[in-house]
């Protein structure tokens, strides 16, 4: 181990932060603080503010108003090459007519410090390409390459990695397997690494905690496992992976549980799960927390039912079969089904029955955008 990288990290704080741009406000009053040694991941879709944001913390842009301090220190006023931070972009941008270790050299050199290709060695070794030191860019790999500019940000020592959509000009293979390196790398050097990404697969497998971010605020923030069962609003619902919403008036309540009314179901959802307990809630499931019966299933209080409804299209994606059911009156609902060596339904046009247990519900804080009592089940977004 290359102990000279290790646990060097730096805490970052954002305070008040907000960007204005003509005609629209790229960042508004965002407040966030990210422990030292983190892994940090900001997901959310394109123009939601997440790259002006890493930009912003990198010294590549100004913000309209607020602080930002890095391991205590106000640095907002600061130049880019005056903060403890590195950036590792989607290009990855290598010098093609220098070897792999000069290319991470190169910057050392270009600052004078002792001994730039010892250091560059060790960078390479941490990101196991010392092998191929002699090597020109044109010679490796995608995967290869990123390791490259991962090494060239590491040699700089910086308290905080940015990467913005690293992964992205990857493979789905060789994605998978970077994200396995990228995050056994951080743990090893102890950096604090802010992850900026539209991919809410990428983001749950790396990070500790996961901001999901929506025009220029972030939405929720917490542990990946807890974001996914316990989405507060319809967008994380929807953007990170996906859900059945239904909306509904709550008609019946007790200590533990509310009932809403969706066109003739009484769907319920436990108090601890849902952020609001009255008026127009709208109840969630995930696609795999539900499930379908040809014959209807026995009334339960810790069931909620729904149907019956025709089977109109089935997907096989390998880990599962994704089955879309259209109820009457209601609309489409999505039931994934492990692939586990059989289905329980294989034909289309199967009349079904869609259960789910209260206790895989959740209750938003919102409801979808124009949702009312009476709107469809909406179906999640990949």
């Amino acid at each position: 181990m290359a102990t000279e990288f290790v646990a060097r990290g730096a805490d970052l704080e954002l305070v008040g932060i907000r960007r204005e741009f003509p005609g629209f406000t790229a960042i508004e009053n965002l407040d966030l603080h990210i422990p030292a040694g983190e892994f940090f991941a900001l997901l959310g879709p394109s123009g939601c503010g997440k790259t002006t944001t890493l930009r912003l913390v990198a010294g590549l842009d100004e913000p309209t108003k607020g602080k930002i301090l890095i391991g205590g220190q106000d640095v907002t006023g600061t130049k880019a090459y005056q903060r403890p931070v590195n950036t590792v972009f989607q290009s990855y941008a290598l010098f093609p007519h220098m070897s792999i270790l000069e290319n991470v050299a190169f910057g050392l050199r270009q600052r004078k410090v002792a001994d730039p290709l010892a250091k560059a060695q060790e960078a390479l070794e941490l990101v196991q390409l010392s092998h191929l030191a002699q090597r020109r860019p044109a010679q490796l790999s995608g995967g290869q390459q990123q390791r490259v500019a991962l090494a060239r940000a590491l040699v700089n020592r910086p308290s905080l990695l940015l990467l913005d959509e690293p992964l992205g000009a990857l493979d789905l293979k060789l994605r998978r397997e970077m994200q396995i390196e990228l995050k056994a790398i951080q743990m090893e050097v102890g950096l604090t690494f802010l992850h900026v990404t539209h991919d809410q697969e990428e983001a749950m497998d790396m990070a500790d905690i996961v901001a999901v971010m929506n025009k220029g605020r972030i939405e929720q923030m917490g542990a990946p496992e807890k974001l996914y069962d316990r989405p507060h609003t319809a967008f994380v619902a929807k953007f990170l992976g996906q859900s059945n919403l239904f909306t509904g008036q709550v008609v019946e309540q007790n200590a533990s549980s509310i009932s809403i009314d969706f066109k003739g179901h009484k769907l319920t959802v436990p108090k601890d799960r849902a952020e609001r307990h009255s008026g127009l809630v709208t109840i969630g499931v995930r696609p795999e927390k539900a499930m379908f019966h040809e014959v209807q299933p026995a009334a339960s209080s810790d069931v909620n039912i729904i149907g019956p409804g025709e089977i109109i299209d089935i997907r096989f994606t390998g880990v599962s079969n994704q089955y879309l059911i259209e109820i009457p009156n209601i609309g489409q609902v999505t039931v994934f089904a492990q692939n586990v060596g059989k289905s329980p339904v294989v034909e289309l046009g199967a009349k079904v029955w869609v259960t789910f247990k209260v206790e895989h519900t959740f209750g938003l804080a919102d409801n979808p955008d124009g949702a009312t009592a009476d709107n469809d089940a909406v179906d999640g977004e990949d």
